[in-house]
């Protein structure tokens, strides 16, 4: 049972719960995920299945795209809606309206687009020497984090740019580099509009190459018939690596950790390939030697 399932994650689940129900559905304990979306967040969680756990690796990193409902108004210690207020802008709903109706959007988020760098909030699973940040916050406990480099490469205005009234708060769309914290970017835009702000919802809509549209819900993959079925392929999960075909005498060589030659691949040394048989089976993850002109694997599987 080797594969992978995009599930649709619901609102109050840990990423955590996620890969319980998974398991317990397919009937298997060999089951990872690619990507943590917070409890009160949904979409889309590339979950691996058996072998394919061992291609985290080459997934973490994948873009992202979300569509988030940011709050105008007052932030929370945690960024998002399950914090308590943490801050006040002390206007009444209709100044914090008639502020956000007279903002240049377009000017206002330009400086969020393209490369920027992003100080990772409290309320965060990122580790600072073995900790993670969480754990801290729940103590009462801020400490100074390093600011991060991310991309954001698209961020836009939803809805047409109306705000939903009485609530002030305005929906975007944000595609991104992995590790980007959409809570952050949030709160950013609040100060930068001159109030403060905090997420009110978060969906996620694509990791990498997966989006919403493949997605099953979990009620969905527990009613199916078959919930194995409901698997992708390993290879699927790694079809942006270039590739190279194994021939049959190779195959299994290739499964006993031995290189394979070939002479007018035109990789550069050292880059990820994913090695594949005539059947278009995934066999192994290897590494380029130029020198050589071989591929290494590095990552066997089958």
């Amino acid at each position: 049972m080797d594969g992978l399932l995009i599930i649709d994650k619901p609102d109050g689940l840990t990423s955590h719960d996620v890969v319980a129900r998974v398991r317990r559905i397919l009937k298997t304990k060999r089951v990872g995920h690619t990507g943590t979306l917070d409890p009160f967040a949904t979409g889309v969680m590339v979950i691996l299945v058996g072998q394919a756990t061992r291609l985290a690796q080459f997934l973490d990193k994948d873009e992202k795209e979300y569509e988030a409902l940011v709050q105008f108004g007052f932030e929370t210690d945690t960024g998002d809606r399950t914090g308590m207020r943490s801050a006040e802008c002390g206007m009444r709903n209709e100044e914090v309206a008639e502020l956000l109706l007279k903002t240049d959007w377009d000017e206002l988020l330009a400086p969020f687009r393209g490369k920027i760098e992003q100080v990772p909030p409290m309320y965060s699973a990122k580790k600072v020497e073995g900790k993670k940040l969480y754990e801290l916050a729940r103590k009462g406990v801020e400490i100074e984090r390093k600011a991060i480099k991310i991309v954001v490469s698209e961020l836009n205005l939803q809805d047409g740019g109306e705000f939903r009234t009485p609530h002030s708060a305005l929906r975007i769309r944000v595609v991104c580099s992995a590790g980007t914290y959409i809570r952050t970017l949030a709160e950013d835009i609040g100060r930068a509009v001159g109030m403060g702000a905090h997420l009110a919802e978060l969906r996620r809509t694509r990791s990498g190459r997966f989006n919403i549209s493949r997605a099953v819900t979990l009620a969905g993959l527990e009613a199916m018939p078959d919930p194995v079925g409901a698997l992708i392929p390993m290879r699927e999960a790694v079809v942006h690596l270039p590739e190279v075909v194994l021939n049959e005498d190779r195959v299994a060589k290739t499964k006993n950790g031995l290189s394979s030659r070939f002479l007018d691949a035109g990789f550069a040394d050292g880059d990820t390939v994913r090695m594949v048989n005539t059947a278009a089976d995934l066999i192994a993850i290897g590494a380029y030697n130029a020198e050589e002109k071989t591929v290494q694997p590095r990552v066997v599987l089958g």
